[in-house]
């Protein structure tokens, strides 16, 4: 394979299928705490969390420190985040606060479990990232808004090219010894990319061989194996090999799954191992495979190495997304029990997407788009075949160039919590990037149209409308720069990156369509 072969890793799955431990509580505010979480759960099944993480909220009824790091762009400076509360919500207010009016990414996730298992930008290693030096980019600090238990919060947007690693860690399973991990992921937020995993994985950045990683993996990618359906599947990444149960290849066992908030899970100890996945906003979890390590040299015993990645392949591999809210890793194999009882805790959590933010504009809508820019607020996002630029639109205009400026919002084609714009008068074409340029192009299908067509919706960085960020360029958004349209970033290296005005070019007030 031209692809290294990273570590997938398999998301641990908690099934809800016990009830709340007694007097659990859901840590949806200030005023209420959660008294045992999912930590405390492991640790009182007798398999303590040795890494926990969230940007969502606290995993420990009694952590009150901080869930994650952000950075802005405007001068450098860096903020913790924590929970409103002791065993409650992170904090999002605190970074609103701090990115208001600039851009912020996520510098570290930090470790809750005492041990300093902390994620921080991964390195490079048998693949270079994009970032400076061949590391990874770090996540848009307001790319995945949600709410939990009714208070907003971030989750960890992993674009192609975004990764995050520690390969220096504390008590995490090596060699053969017991583990287990779950993660909580959005399952319309996927790629066929390698890898989008996280857990156990290679200490130098490197694939080491078979059996060097153990990592829940989530995606559609089928080079090495599969479920049924077209996917997305959580599976583990064992290193040369996304294993979806005993075989190589394919498993029938192991379903097409896609939550809109989905508990994964993977846990192996010395010849056995299990993939379980559900619903983290209801019921309990199903068992996908449970036996015997894959029947391929290499896996029995297991090589583990002890490093934690995020949103990558064990080799460094970063061509793979998706949204990450929390996770853990534990020592020793947790019982399906106890996984029971945590993806419980995880349903009384309450995720949820309303709430959580400017929702932007509505699926099925038929709308325009604005600028806002002082110069140009007479200018809208329009088409003339397939080249798009603003251009000046009243209701003295043609027939022709309102429609041109008229726009059907759908679900977005490459990730279904953002959106993808339709045109109003050339069905199945859509506003999609190339060499970071906005073009009109018909929908070929491919999974690259989708992505590069699909963006997410943001407050408008100048206070006015919405920002609408590129699916698979986390760090750029719409922008208009001399009449043209592009996804920019704020600084750079292209004349359209400037950072003069740069906010208001990339906020855009979402109107009225000009043709219904």
């Amino acid at each position: 394979m031209a692809l290294h072969r990273p570590p997938k890793p398999l998301l641990l799955v908690a099934a809800a299928t016990g009830a709340l431990l007694t007097g659990l509580l859901t840590g949806t505010g200030a005023a209420q705490a959660a008294t045992s979480q999912a930590c405390d759960i492991y640790a009182a099944g007798g398999t303590p969390c040795v890494a926990a993480h969230s940007t969502t909220r606290a995993l420990y009824g009694s952590y009150t420190g901080s869930l994650y790091q952000v950075r802005r762009a405007s001068d450098n400076a860096t903020a913790n985040i924590a929970p409103l509360s002791a065993g409650g919500v992170a904090n999002a207010a605190a970074q609103d606060s701090f990115c208001a009016g600039t851009s912020c990414v996520i510098t570290v996730i930090y470790d809750q479990s005492g041990r300093g298992n902390n994620l921080t930008q991964a390195p490079p290693g048998g693949f270079n990232g994009p970032a400076a030096g061949g590391y990874d980019n770090l996540a848009n600090a307001t790319a995945a808004p949600v709410t939990v238990g009714g208070h907003k919060a971030y989750g960890v947007f992993v674009a192609p090219g975004t990764g995050y690693r520690n390969n220096n860690t504390n008590g995490i399973a090596t060699g053969d010894q017991p583990e287990g991990m779950y993660a909580i992921f959005d399952g319309t937020h996927y790629n066929g990319g390698c890898c989008f995993d996280y857990g156990n994985a290679e200490r130098n950045s490197r694939d080491n061989g078979n059996g060097t990683m153990e990592a829940i993996y989530f995606g559609n990618i089928k080079v090495w194996g599969y479920g049924t359906g077209n996917g997305p599947w959580i599976m583990a990444d064992l290193e040369n090999g996304l294993f979806s149960g005993v075989n190589a290849g394919y498993n029938a066992n192991d379903p097409s799954i896609s939550h809109r908030f989905l508990t994964a899970v993977i846990k192996g100890e010395p010849n056995h191992w299990s993939i379980r996945g559900g619903n983290a906003q209801s019921g309990s979890l199903s068992t996908f495979y449970n036996g015997a390590r894959p029947n391929v040299s290499g896996y029995n015993p297991m090589k583990k190495e002890g490093a934690i990645i995020l949103g990558i392949g064990g080799d460094n591999s970063v061509g793979a997304a998706g949204t990450f809210y929390e996770g853990v890793m534990t020592s020793g194999y947790p019982s399906d029990a106890t996984e029971n009882s945590v993806q419980a805790s995880v349903v009384a959590a309450g995720y949820s997407t309303s709430g959580s933010g400017t929702p932007g504009p509505a699926v099925g809508s038929t709308i325009s788009l604005r600028a806002t820019t002082a110069c140009c607020t007479t200018r809208y996002i329009s088409h003339s075949g397939a080249t798009v630029s603003t251009q000046v639109v009243s209701s003295s205009s043609s027939a022709t160039a309102k429609a041109n400026a008229s726009w059907i919002v759908r679900a977005g084609l490459g990730n279904g919590s953002c959106v993808s714009f339709e045109s109003k008068n050339t069905a199945g074409s859509y506003l999609r990037h190339q060499n970071y340029q906005l073009y009109l192009h018909a929908n070929d299908g491919s999974s690259l149209f989708a992505q590069d067509a699909t963006f997410c919706p943001q407050a408008g960085q100048n206070g006015q409308g919405n920002s609408f960020m590129s699916n698979n360029y986390s760090s750029r958004y719409i922008r208009h720069y001399n009449n043209n349209v592009y996804i920019a970033s704020n600084g750079g290296s292209n004349a359209f990156d400037s950072s003069t005005s740069y906010a208001d070019d990339v906020s855009w007030v979402v109107t009225a369509p000009w043709t219904p």
